[in-house]
C-alpha cells in the first residue's frame, strides 16, 4: 500500500517537471525567434547634385537620384519612373543647395520663369524696383543676388530764382522806349550779344572808395551733401532677368555669347523706399551700394557728410594763403614720361 502511493508521487512529480520542462523550452524558442516582415519597397527620386543657382536649367548634368521608402514619398517629388522628361524642363525657382530633394514647388516652366522667379523671392509687404547703377556703385560688380547692401545718395544743391524756378545768377537786360503813348511802346533790349548779362552785385571798393559792379566769374557751383538712406536691403538681381547678349561673330554656335556688363540692379524694399528710389531715379542723384556680410542685420546711425562735417570729423584744417606754393614736377626720366592722374568733375554737367 504504502510503494504504491510512493509510485504515484513520483510518477506526479515526473509529469509536473515535463511539463514545465516543455513550457520553459517554449519560451525559449519564441524568445530567440524573429518574425518573418515583409520586405518593404523604395523609389528613386531626384536630388540635386551641386548647388542650383535661381533660374538655372535642369538637366541630367545637375541632378543625382537617391532611393527613400516608398511610404515616405511625398506626391510633390520627382520619380525617375514616372516624372523623369517633366524636371528636365524645367528651371530654379529658388537657389537650391546641393543634397536638396527636387519638389515642384523648387522649379517653375521655362516659359514662366522669368515673370515667376522674380515675384517669388518677394517677402509680403515688400516691392522690388530697379535702379541704374555703375562699377562703381556696384562694388566693382561685387554685388551679385542675394547680396545685402547700403544704399547711399548724393544731393547737389543749387540756389534758384523762386518765380522762375531757374538757377541763379539771373541775366539782365535794359528796357528802352518805356511809356504807354502811341509812339513809346515798351522795347526790350538784351544785353551785349544778345545773350543778357549775368546779375552781379555792387561793391565799394576799400581803398578808393568807389563803386564797382562785381559779376561771377563762373556758373553756381552746387553744394554736396551725401547719406545713407536705406540699410539691409536684399538684392534680388543683378543685371536683366532675361539676359539679351549679342551671339558671338566668329559663326561658331559653340563659342558662348559675350557677357553683359550690368547696368541695373534689382532690390527688395519696402513700398515707401521704392517711391523714394523712384524719385532719385529721375532726379539724377547718385546711388552707390556698399555691401555687407549677410549675417549683419544691425543698423547704425550714420551723419550727412558734407564739406564742413569732413573738416570738422577728421580734423582738415582749411590751408592759410601764403606767399609761397608747391610745384608739382612731371615724371619724366628722360626715356619716358608719365603724368599724374586727372580727376575728372563729379558734379551735374560737368561743373
Amino acid at each position: 500500500m504504502r510503494r504504491g502511493r510512493i509510485l504515484i508521487f513520483v510518477v506526479l512529480i515526473l509529469i509536473i517537471g515535463l511539463v514545465v520542462a516543455a513550457v520553459a523550452i517554449r519560451q525559449f524558442l519564441l524568445a530567440n525567434s524573429t518574425p518573418e516582415t515583409p520586405a518593404e519597397s523604395f523609389v528613386t527620386v531626384y536630388i540635386a547634385r551641386q548647388n542650383i543657382p535661381q533660374g538655372a536649367d535642369i538637366t541630367e548634368d545637375v541632378l543625382s537620384t537617391a532611393e527613400i521608402p516608398r511610404g515616405n514619398l511625398i506626391d510633390t517629388m520627382y520619380t525617375v519612373e514616372e516624372t523623369a522628361a517633366l524636371i528636365t524642363e524645367k528651371v530654379a525657382k529658388y537657389p537650391l543647395d546641393q543634397g536638396t530633394f527636387i519638389t515642384e514647388s523648387m522649379v517653375v516652366d521655362k516659359a514662366s520663369a522669368a515673370s515667376l522667379i522674380g515675384t517669388a523671392m518677394i517677402p509680403e509687404g515688400m516691392t522690388a524696383i530697379s535702379i541704374p547703377t555703375s562699377r562703381l556703385s556696384l562694388v566693382s560688380y561685387g554685388v551679385g543676388d542675394g547680396s545685402r547692401v547700403n544704399v547711399t545718395a548724393c544731393f547737389w544743391f543749387v540756389d534758384i530764382d523762386t518765380t522762375f524756378q531757374t538757377m541763379l545768377p539771373n541775366l539782365t537786360s535794359t528796357l528802352t522806349g518805356t511809356g504807354f503813348g502811341p509812339d513809346a511802346l515798351p522795347i526790350l533790349s538784351l544785353g551785349v550779344g544778345g545773350a543778357g548779362a549775368q546779375q552781379g552785385r555792387l561793391e565799394l571798393e576799400p581803398a578808393l572808395q568807389q563803386p564797382y559792379y562785381l559779376l561771377p566769374s563762373e556758373v553756381q557751383r552746387p553744394r554736396m551733401v551725401c547719406q545713407m538712406l536705406l540699410q539691409d536691403v536684399a538684392v534680388l538681381k543683378r543685371g536683366n532677368f532675361v539676359e539679351f547678349a549679342p551671339p558671338p561673330d566668329d559663326g561658331n554656335p559653340e563659342t558662348p555669347p559675350a557677357q553683359t556688363i550690368p547696368d541695373v540692379v534689382t532690390l527688395i524694399v519696402a513700398p515707401q523706399d521704392s517711391v523714394t528710389l523712384t524719385y532719385l531715379t529721375y532726379t539724377n542723384t547718385r546711388l552707390t551700394l556698399t555691401l555687407r556680410n549677410p549675417t549683419d542685420r544691425g543698423r547704425q546711425a550714420t551723419e550727412a557728410s558734407t564739406l564742413a562735417f569732413l573738416l570738422s570729423q577728421y580734423n582738415i584744417p582749411v590751408p592759410a594763403k601764403l606767399p609761397y606754393s608747391l610745384q608739382v614736377p612731371s615724371m619724366t626720366d628722360g626715356a619716358a614720361a608719365t603724368s599724374l592722374p586727372s580727376v575728372g568733375p563729379l558734379l551735374p554737367n560737368g561743373n
